[in-house]
């Protein structure tokens, strides 16, 4: 077993079981395991890899769900079969983790099941990571690159590194970028429209309260067509609004409601609270919906793209080659903190 050798990329968001059952999936695949071949011990490979001998062993586990290796007491793990019914190999780059992001990601992982390897990094909103990123694991011969395009500056860098991409390898996901050329894939919010219907179906909860304020950080990857979308349905509506960049010394009093976009934000602004009640003196809805939101605060009203269809559609996009433009659906859910 010394031609089968494990490497586990520390810089990869890719949990590990999953790099050492992609690595013993392409070894198959590649004839450096046969059928019948023993496997090295859970030991062995933990010292190895540096990594638990329950993550080695949940991999086993999940190969022999697959047929792809066997066990026999006493003797240990072997390649039971070298058919592969793996056809796609997906780098897919996020701009940074979050609970919702973990969402598109299980989802999307579960969709591709076995059907895919899945090399998953992070580049935290910076453009000149991501082209590193993306110009060095380019080299590896993926069928698809599956990208969510956030940046707080560089995106006309980005755009070029990904012009590099074949489009009918390319997918997009939560976000387009109008200046990248060709037909691609994508699974995409439409920031500003779904801002401006959402609060629409809010506009009873609305008039109870005086000023909108739209907590908007400066230097943010957040889309500036959010903005848009605020300030259209203010003055459509003819609210009294502010847009604020940081909460913290805010002057927060009755009649507000608050949109925030950060969980950061959220904490400060109940921290400023005083002896305000949320709900009743003043309105907070949050962005994106994660499982946490319906506790905090006897349930904070939410609006939110649906994560797990996002990366449902994503992985079906990937399944069936295919270039659609999909517009993802946008969700409201009321709650008391309105």
């Amino acid at each position: 077993m010394s031609r089968f050798l494990v490497t586990v990329d520390e810089l990869s968001a890719t949990p590990k079981y999953r790099q050492l059952m992609d690595a013993v999936i392409q070894a198959v695949k590649s004839g450096v395991l046969q059928q019948g071949d023993s496997m090295p011990s859970i030991n062995e490979l933990s010292f190895q890899t540096d990594i638990s001998r329950l993550t080695v062993e949940k991999s086993y586990k999940e190969l022999r769900k697959l047929g792809i290796l066997e066990a026999f007491q006493g003797k240990g793990y072997f390649v039971k079969s070298t058919e592969i019914k793996q056809e796609y190999r997906v780098l897919l780059l996020f701009n940074k983790l979050s609970a919702h992001k973990k969402i598109v990601y299980d989802a999307f992982v579960r969709e591709l099941g076995d059907k895919a390897s899945v090399d998953f990094y992070i580049y935290n909103n910076d453009a000149r990571m991501f082209c590193r990123l993306l110009e060095e694991k380019s080299k590896n011969n993926y069928t698809h690159y599956v990208v969510i395009p956030h940046f707080i500056e560089g995106e006309k860098l980005a755009v070029k590194a990904l012009e590099k991409i074949p489009t009918s390898s390319l997918i997009l996901v939560d976000k387009i970028l109008p200046e990248l050329k060709g037909s691609y894939g994508a699974v995409y919010e439409n920031f500003s429209r779904d801002l401006y219907q959402a609060l629409v179906q809010l506009l009873d909860a609305l008039q109870k309260y005086k000023v909108l304020k739209l907590v908007f950080p400066e230097n943010s990857y957040y889309p500036k067509e959010i903005l848009e979308g605020f300030l259209s349905f203010c003055e459509s509506f003819v609210f009294e609004h502010k847009i604020v960049h940081e909460v913290k010394g805010e002057e927060v009093q009755a009649g507000d409601v608050f949109i925030n976009l950060m969980e950061d934000d959220l904490f400060e602004l109940l921290e400023q609270m005083q002896d305000l009640k949320v709900g009743k003196d003043i309105g907070i809805i949050s962005y994106n919906e994660t499982k946490a939101k319906k506790y905090i605060m006897n349930g904070l009203t939410t609006i939110s793209t649906d994560f797990e269809a996002m990366g449902i559609k994503a992985a079906e996009l990937v399944l069936k080659h295919s270039k659609q433009q999909w517009q993802n659906p946008f969700h409201v859910t009321l709650r008391d903190s309105l």
